[in-house]
């Protein structure tokens, strides 16, 4: 893959793991010489196999290396006004005015369905409208706060967390982690003081995501162990919403124990999840899906084919995939990271035409998603590369601006 922003990026991230160009190259099997042309810029591209080897080498997600796309269409700056007025919102002005009690005309299940809508429309892509409808939502949220009473007042708390969250996960996508960690902070705060017991570990799991995407593995690790732990003394795992939570925190520990090494620690956290994930169907029903963690036994095997194909075992990985029976609450994003894991398990195969007819499909179910996904442009430029082309190779290359 061709990256001008490459080899800073890999320098960037081999130095916050304190490794040397030399032990990055034992880790990952990938000769010191490459490694040091990358970073120098003397090497601006480089095939899938070597990027893939080089991110488990530094424990990072593969797309944590080749960098995120611009989150939204259009001018691609990040910090243009609408950006801006989300840092606004996450980070009022010191010493600004506290916020008045809602008018009689503010409707607190109204802000909840828009705020659900918002996470829809999060987990298609659609992160433009996410971004201009934010900043309002966390102004109305934060006026429902200021209610005379007690009751709507913990409600109000618990929107503003809600979100607080979603905002910290579009900064995540705009590839912003420390404005995502200060939004996560905050939604905390406002979690403990609603009367959703369910919040905080969910926001807990999001921070751990973040912490993940920067590389920080072992607090990512602690962070979701500590909220599934306490999860599991307080009983809350006996509600759908609470299992579900509960197992989101195990998947998300499951996948910061495999990226630092520990597969064996991983895999038996993931057989835990998908066993309890079997109980769901069994309880009643729970809220808002919109609004509750993502899990479900789709969901645990779609994370499975994630560890299989990203740690060398990609037959392992289809096998996996194959036969999946997608729950109808998996969420376009999800169905979108079992597409690509499967299409790099058939490129690492040298299954071309399998690859390509999994991206054809991707395309089809998640078109915004595909653009958004620098693993998808990844995929199709190695393909692009081979002298040989399957049928259907053009339009998908066409699509992503890959072909020359």
């Amino acid at each position: 893959m061709a990256n001008e922003d490459l080899g800073r990026t890999l320098r960037r991230l081999r130095r916050l793991a304190s490794l040397t160009q030399e032990e990055l190259a034992e880790r990952s099997g990938v000769s010191v010489d490459v490694i040091c042309r990358l970073e120098q810029g003397r090497k601006h591209s480089a095939r899938l196999p070597t990027l893939h080897a080089l991110a488990n080498g530094l424990g990072v997600e593969l797309t944590t290396l080749l960098g995120d796309p611009p989150a939204v269409s259009g001018t691609g700056e990040n910090d243009g006004p609408r950006f801006v007025a989300v840092r606004r919102a996450v980070m009022p002005v010191l010493g600004g005015p506290e916020p008045e009690p809602p008018g009689p005309r503010f409707s607190l299940e109204r802000l909840r369905e828009q705020i659900a809508d918002g996470w829809t429309q999060y987990h298609a892509a659609e992160f433009d409208t996410v971004m201009k409808a934010l900043p309002d939502l966390i102004a109305d949220a934060r006026t429902a706060t200021a209610s005379g009473n007690e009751d709507d007042r913990k409600a109000g708390f618990a929107t503003l967390g809600k979100a607080l969250q979603l905002a910290g996960h579009l900064a995540v996508r705009m590839g912003k982690t420390d404005l995502a960690l200060t939004s996560l902070e905050r939604a905390t705060e406002a979690a403990g003081r609603s009367s959703d017991p369910l919040l905080v570990p969910m926001i807990a799991n999001s921070m751990a995501w973040t912490y993940q995407r920067q590389g920080r593995l072992e607090d990512a690790l602690s962070i979701a162990l500590r909220a599934a732990t306490d999860m599991e003394g307080a009983e809350r795992t006996g509600t759908v919403d609470g299992l579900k939570v509960w197992g989101a925190l195990t998947m998300s520990a499951a996948t910061s124990a495999a990226r630092g090494g520990d597969y064996e620690r991983a895999a038996a956290m993931m057989e835990a999840a998908e066993k309890e994930a079997g109980r769901l169907a069994k309880l009643p029903a729970g809220s808002d899906n919109r609004m509750v963690s993502v899990f479900s036994p789709s969901s645990v095997r779609i994370e499975r084919v994630r560890l299989a194909v990203q740690y060398g075992h990609p037959h392992d990985a289809l096998a996996l995939a194959k036969g999946i029976r997608l729950s109808k609450d998996t969420p376009p994003s999800w169905r979108t990271w079992l597409l690509l894991d499967v299409a790099r398990a058939h490129t690492d195969l040298g299954d071309a035409g399998g690859a390509v007819k999994t991206l054809e499909s991707l395309r089809r179910v998640a078109p915004t998603w595909m653009q958004h996904h620098t693993l998808a442009v990844a995929i199709v430029r190695d393909l692009w590369a081979l002298p040989n082309h399957p049928p259907g190779l053009r339009a998908l290359a066409d699509f992503l601006g890959v072909a020359e």
